[in-house]
């Protein structure tokens, strides 16, 4: 294998010297948790006699003289969202496969999991970020009363995964494996959903042909087949090492969805401290595996969520990832994949193509990524370029392909669809943001023109349908950050960029808002910090100042003078709490309150490092 690349080997050592502190703190804390054997041993009669009342007659001998690991299962399940139904005979499934494993599994909590899909544009989506948080802190509820030796966490979309491995990381002592359910069968393909949504948004065709075309894409069990945040996730555990080597995009219903589904409750009472194979959560997530994490997504131009959610996870292991560390990778990371909406494809045949196996081949082939990681089936990324098969009905790993089966959907490093990753940084005098270019034309990378100033997006639409956007401009949303309106998803205006695009004028977006792994064909400078409800400088921009939004050069700025612009009143203002009530929004002001910055992960839990 080729030697670690250059630049990865020092932002690596960058992150391991810049957490020396923080994360040392942190293993000393999961050490000495550790040192002390299974927590119910130490529970008082009662405790334990609680713990054990439901279980049946063998496994509440087991748990009373501590003989067998007992593995947490902690589920996301619910039969509204249809990436997270499969799940419902999950815990059957599991519990049958850690007993015959010489273990016993228990239901030890549920999480809440919304999806931004269904909320898009509704108030509820002012609660999709900050339900991370809540999804983090129902996970350690879950694992809070000290029953447990590993754990089994079921989750699959947006704010789901990130929240479960911060809530698991605060017992990093425990091990813990991750485990989808894979996509639903591909359906109406992805581009011809996009080009009924922009249709809609002319009014060229109406409702019920909108609606047609949204069920024949969203149409069954699994996440959604694009490639946004929650595939993203589902890449992002397999290349850190916490899913089983190929499970990630196993189609929900099929026989080796289930195999692999039993082989990770097995395998969860094999890597308990009881055994010789102890691997605990804290020592899995390192800088290195985060580092493979963010090396993997900026290959597939995944999720811009991620630049959030990555940095928050890494902080709850001690490890202070940075925008600018995934900057400098972005710079010598190809862009290997073209998965909907950087390309016509989407996660099923990527998977077709060669999918996690040959693209982990490919990135360590080249010095990309590292090797030497601790990982839930052993030391080794290796073992990831490998994929699981049925033989006789039995689970096996072979190796995967060498070859991208499908070169217009997964390439080698010898042959990238771009020298760079999908995702860049933008700095200058408006701050500082992100923008996935996989998906822009490099035609459109570069963008000056007036801004148009608005507070909410409902204003921007209807700006939009009246045809007072029918120019060349710079959208510009505010007080959508986490402060403001807690960083709702702005992706209700991605078809209406489009068409303006489309029509040959001159637009992006600029906001402190997020637009998630949706993000496509038109600039969108995203995440932008600090947030106007912050006091930042988008407070203080007025329709018709000119910006220039450059994703090759990396800068975002606004042409007016500083002394000028620093002398400015803010021309808008945040949301109050009287606005901010409905939908439960009110149960959550402590949180918008108290929430970090985008670029520390947008996160209330900024005491972690």
């Amino acid at each position: 294998m080729n030697a670690v690349n250059s630049v990865v080997a020092a932002v690596t050592q960058r992150i391991i010297e810049r957490s020396a502190t923080t994360r040392g703190a942190y293993l000393e804390r999961m050490a000495a948790e550790t040192q002390h054997g299974p927590a119910r041993g130490r529970l008082a009669c009662a405790n334990l006699a609680h713990g054990f009342a439901a279980a049946e007659a063998p496994d509440k001998k087991a748990l009373r003289h501590i003989v067998k690991p007992n593995i947490a299962i902690v589920s996301s399940y619910n039969d509204m969202l249809s990436a997270h139904k499969p799940f419902e005979d999950y815990p059957a499934q599991l519990k049958a496969a850690a007993l015959s494993a010489g273990a016993i599994a228990q239901m030890a909590g549920g999480v809440p999991a919304m999806c931004d899909g269904i909320t898009q544009g509704r108030a509820g989506m002012q609660l999709s970020l900050f339900s991370r948080d809540v999804i983090a802190m129902s996970t350690a509820i879950a694992l809070s009363h000290d029953m447990f030796d590993a754990a089994l966490m079921l989750g699959v979309c947006d704010k789901i995964v990130p929240g479960m491995l911060i809530g698991a990381l605060s017992f990093g002592h425990l091990p813990a494996i991750f485990v989808p359910a894979g996509p639903m069968e591909s359906g109406l393909p992805n581009g011809e959903k996009a080009r009924i949504r922009q249709l809609y948004a002319e009014g060229k065709v109406d409702r019920e042909a909108l609606l047609d075309a949204e069920a024949a894409s969203y149409h069954g069990r699994g996440t959604c087949t694009f490639y946004g945040t929650a595939n993203s996730n589902q890449l992002l555990m397999e290349a850190m090492g916490l899913h089983l080597p190929g499970s990630s995009l196993v189609s929900p219903d099929t026989p080796l969805r289930d195999a692999l589904t039993a082989a990770a409750g097995a395998r969860a009472g094999e890597i308990t401290a009881l055994g010789d194979e102890y691997t605990p959560v804290g020592e899995v997530a390192d800088e290195r595996a985060v580092v493979n994490g963010a090396v993997a997504l900026l290959a597939t131009g995944g999720s811009t969520n991620h630049t959030m959610h990555l940095v928050a996870i890494a902080r709850a292991a001690g490890i202070i990832l940075t925008w600018n560390d995934i900057a400098e990778l972005s710079a010598v990371v190809p862009l290997l994949a073209r998965i909907y909406p950087n390309g016509k494809a989407d996660v099923n045949h990527f998977q077709a193509a060669g999918g996690m196996a040959f693209l982990i081949r490919s990135l360590l082939g080249a010095g990309l990524m590292h090797d030497d990681v601790l990982t839930v089936v052993g030391p080794g990324l290796r073992s990831y370029t490998r994929e699981p098969r049925l033989i006789d009905g039995s689970l096996q790993w072979v190796d995967g392909v060498s070859e991208s089966l499908d070169t217009s959907v997964l390439r080698g490093v010898d042959e990238p669809f771009a020298p760079d990753g999908g995702l860049k940084t933008l700095t200058g005098n408006l701050g500082t943001s992100v923008i996935k270019t996989s998906a822009v034309d490099t035609a459109h990378r570069t963008v000056t023109a007036p801004a148009v100033v608005f507070d909410s997006q409902e204003d921007f639409l209807e700006a939009f349908k009246s045809g007072t956007l029918d120019r060349d401009f710079i959208g510009v949303v505010r007080y959508q950050g986490p402060q403001g309106l807690g960083m709702p998803e702005l992706h209700k205006l991605t078809p209406a960029m489009g068409v303006l695009q489309d029509r040959g004028y001159h637009v992006a977006l600029v906001t402190d808002g997020r637009m998630s792994g949706a993000s496509g064909k038109v600039p969108a400078a995203i995440h932008l910090t600090p947030e106007a409800a912050a006091g930042g400088p988008l407070a203080r921009l007025r329709d018709g100042d000119v910006i220039t939004l450059d994703a090759t050069t990396g800068t975002l700025s606004v042409d007016v003078t500083a002394e000028e612009f620093d002398s400015r009143p803010d021309t808008g203002q945040a949301p109050t709490a009287d606005e901010w009530i409905g939908t439960g929004r009110e149960l959550f002001a402590s949180m918008r309150a108290g929430v970090g910055p985008a670029d520390e992960g947008a996160t209330i839990f900024r005491s972690a490092v």
